[in-house]
């Protein structure tokens, strides 16, 4: 389920919910393409120069079994390899949809609960200043 929100920053500048939907549904739809598997729950906040997703549920079989084998600290490096890896393409749905380009990206993992948080840095948007 992708349920799209914003910060309630007095300084914020209002972001249309397809602009969030958009990023959830891109980040969503990768890690289904990459991973087999998406998470269950995924919600945007775009703040100024700041978007972040939250992505919640969706570990695959196997990092299941390794997680109660006593091995999550693998899944986690695994995931953040993979993260790694896949950086290009997830600043790629973020700079689509809000139509800046991404400067800074940051990406964290827990297992439990199961969360992952992709943070993105966005070029300053002149306009908007």
């Amino acid at each position: 389920m992708t349920e799209p929100s914003s910060f309630d920053h007095p300084e914020s500048h209002a972001v249309p919910g397809d602009v969030r939907t958009a990023i959830s549904d891109g980040l969503v739809a990768l890690l289904k393409d990459y991973y087999g598997r998406g998470p269950e729950r995924t919600k945007t906040y775009v703040s100024d120069d700041l978007v972040v997703c939250l992505l919640r549920g969706g570990f695959t079989r196997v990092e299941q079994t390794l997680f109660e084998g006593g091995h999550g600290d693998d899944v986690i490096r695994q995931r953040m390899a993979f993260q790694d890896v896949m950086r290009d393409r997830f600043e790629a749905v973020v700079e689509e949809a809000t139509g800046r380009k991404v400067i800074g990206f940051m990406s964290g993992n827990q297992q439990d609960p199961d969360m992952i948080c992709e943070v993105f840095v966005l070029a300053p948007n002149e306009v908007a200043r």
